[in-house]
């Protein structure tokens, strides 16, 4: 099992210490936060001098399924932006989602709806043209009104038809909305591209109640062969903010450490 964490998680924290971090922590790689302003060499070299691997690329908010098609157009100039980054790092995968915390529509749900299948299908397009792979993060209904469950992800994938996209499963959100999380797993079988794993509670392993002994048993069985991306959050309130105070990345080196300890022991 390669175990690695989602880098935003940090704060803005150097991508070099950040590394170190991750390195100590006995993690594979990283799913990294796509400020496209960054030097992909320079971000190479970093990762590379600890050893770890770009498993992905995590949007920053983009609104792709707006009503206004010049908030949309600039939602997927960043994502041409994205896959070019993704490419330039060696990232097989890119995870693309709607604007988080946008949780009821500005216009109407059917006609948002419509949007995001045709944006993601131009993202397919996009990524598919540079080689790469596309994962549809599914979220809870606190931070979208679009996609919150498997079946609903598997009805994205099948209206936008592209064989290069998958679907992003998170422990987190499954918690919120799936009756059985491991069953939801077991539904996505081989459209599961990615699987991101917090507690029910946004930490790490272990400090909550979902049984993640379950999750594990499902990916053997619909075959899952990708990484395990740890987005664990310290203790604290405001979901859509990391740092939650001092010494807050301490904290979760630690969470990292023994939930990668955890996972693997299963």
């Amino acid at each position: 099992m390669q175990i690695g964490c989602c880098t935003w998680i940090f704060g803005g924290e150097p991508l070099a210490d950040t590394a170190a971090r991750l390195r100590a922590a006995g993690l594979d790689g990283v799913e990294l936060f796509g400020d496209v302003t960054q030097d992909a060499d320079d971000v190479r070299r970093t990762l590379d001098a600890q050893g770890l691997e770009v498993f992905c690329l995590t949007p920053g908010d983009a609104d792709i399924a707006h009503p206004d098609a010049g908030v949309r157009a600039a939602g997927l100039d960043y994502y041409r932006r994205l896959v070019d980054f993704a490419a330039a790092v060696g990232s097989p995968l890119l995870s693309c989602h709607g604007q988080v915390g946008r949780i009821a529509p500005i216009g109407t749900q059917a006609e948002e709806d419509a949007h995001l299948i045709a944006s993601v299908t131009e993202i397919c397009a996009m990524a598919d043209r540079r080689g790469l792979r596309v994962v549809f993060e599914i979220l809870n209904r606190y931070e979208t009104h679009q996609v919150r469950t498997v079946a609903q992800g598997l009805a994205l994938c099948r209206a936008v038809g592209a064989d290069n996209l998958s679907l992003l499963a998170d422990a987190y959100h499954m918690n919120i909305e799936e009756a059985d999380p491991a069953g939801a797993l077991r539904q996505a079988g081989s459209h599961l591209g990615l699987y991101h794993v917090a507690d029910s509670n946004r930490e790490g392993v272990r400090s909550g109640h979902t049984d993640f002994a379950a999750h594990i048993a499902a990916l053997r069985d619909v075959g899952y062969a990708g990484p395990v991306i740890l987005e664990t959050n310290a203790p604290g309130p405001n979901p859509f903010r990391t740092d939650k105070g001092a010494g807050f990345r301490d904290v979760l080196t630690d969470q990292l450490r023994t939930s990668a300890a955890a996972l693997r022991a299963m």
